[in-house]
């Protein structure tokens, strides 16, 4: 199997670094992509979608660095998903 992804896009919010105890850097952010369509009525529509992304190690450090909320990005990697339980009992992904 292969799980590639590029993603254009821009930065939805700043970049939040955190680091582990054995030193490695863990930067969590996400990143808003959109596309424009013709609906079937002719209506040009936009629709925008918003992807958390996280990035490890010195990739980490050098985006936390160089990029902020608003930055046009090309982010290469693969798709993960996530799964867990809500508070009234209801199962969620993303």
């Amino acid at each position: 199997m292969y799980n590639k992804v590029i993603l254009a896009g821009n930065l939805a919010r700043d970049i939040e670094v955190r680091y582990l105890q054995s030193g490695g850097a863990i930067a969590n952010t996400a990143i808003a992509t959109s596309r424009k369509f013709k609906s079937q009525t002719g209506e040009q529509k936009e629709e925008v979608m918003f992807i958390d992304i996280t990035f490890f190690g010195r990739t980490a450090e050098i985006a936390n660095q160089y990029l902020k909320k608003g930055s046009k990005v090309l982010v290469e990697g693969r798709l993960t998903l996530q799964q867990w339980v809500a508070q009234d009992g209801t199962k969620r992904s993303k």
